[in-house]
């Protein structure tokens, strides 16, 4: 039977249809039969006991430029719903944690992908540090001397914000760097957040391999090669997707931590791996699906629905 389903995600007009996972869910979706609707997540609100969206019926199209169509806007209760889609990107702000707190109020009746509660208490950085025997080493603070202390016994680190995304604010302070105190001073100047920072990889001048696991099983894996001159190996900033096979030890970590997203109701996750490292856990809006479809010539968006028509048989 068509499901109803509503995907809360960022404005729908600029996104690129070669790359963009949540298109890909809809045109997925939609080809199954199912009815779409969309809404950005300001458009959230609970009123008189009922969490309620304003947006528009969706229909979408693999056309450049002329991607989508919507129908009127009008007000529905989310709680009439099959499915809702928590795909607006980070920051990872009050903002983001607000609505996880409001798709809580439905959920389960309301399947939401991911779980809101787990999304929340989950945040890619943190995740990881249950499985400390897979990660590099790794320090989450806020203040200086401990993080200069970090610096000095392994040299060459990565310095990155705990709620960044898509390699904003990612900075390599190698040896002879001496930017650590301006830049310590710089991200605590408009953020009271800690900050994170680990050993650098030098794998990852090979690629920061994106993994996708869905509902905790490993279905692939892409390559994302950094530019010349550049540390950070996200699409955003430059990163080549190049096609990659899942190694014994990507298969490990994945073993490792699958059973935990399975139980959590987190049924589409990227995970990053430097070399032999587990770095990230991305439940919140992972990427992938698009450049893992066309390299290995798999549905993986096929496989998420699946599992989701399964969970709402």
């Amino acid at each position: 039977m068509p499901l109803k389903i509503a995907f809360q995600m960022d404005p729908i007009e600029p996104i690129d249809i070669n790359a963009d996972s949540t298109f890909r869910l809809a045109e997925e979706a939609q080809a199954r039969g199912h009815d779409l609707f969309y809404y950005t997540p300001d458009h959230l609100a609970f009123q008189q006991g009922k969490l309620t969206a304003r947006g528009w019926p969706l229909t979408v199209r693999r056309e450049m430029g002329n991607h989508f169509s919507l129908g009127d806007m009008t007000q529905v209760d989310l709680a009439d719903f099959d499915v809702v889609w928590l795909r607006q990107d980070p920051p990872f702000d009050m903002h983001y944690i607000t609505t996880t707190h409001l798709l809580d109020r439905i959920h389960p009746e309301t399947l939401v992908v991911n779980d809101p509660f787990w999304v929340r208490n989950f945040p890619e950085k943190l995740l990881v540090l249950d499985f400390p025997d897979l990660i590099p080493p790794t320090t989450i603070a806020r203040d200086l001397e401990t993080i200069k202390a970090f610096k000095a016994e392994h040299g060459d680190v990565i310095l990155k914000p705990l709620y960044g995304n898509g390699g904003a604010g990612v900075f390599r302070l190698d040896k002879a760097d001496r930017n650590l105190s301006s830049l310590h001073e710089l991200f605590t100047g408009f953020s009271r957040e800690p900050l994170i920072v680990q050993k650098f990889l030098p794998d990852v001048s090979n690629g920061d391999k994106r993994v996708i696991l869905v509902n905790g099983d490993p279905v692939g894996a892409i390559n994302r090669v950094p530019a010349a001159g550049e540390t950070r190996s996200n699409m955003h900033v430059g990163g080549r997707p190049e096609k990659v096979t899942l190694t014994d030890r990507d298969l490990e970590i994945c073993a490792a931590i699958g059973p935990v997203l399975r139980e959590k109701g987190q049924i589409f996750v990227g995970i990053d791996v430097i070399g032999d490292y587990l770095t990230e856990i991305n439940v919140t809006s992972p990427t992938g699906i698009q450049e893992l479809e066309r390299f290995d010539g798999i549905n993986v968006a096929g496989r998420i629905w699946d599992v989701i028509e399964e969970k709402r048989s």
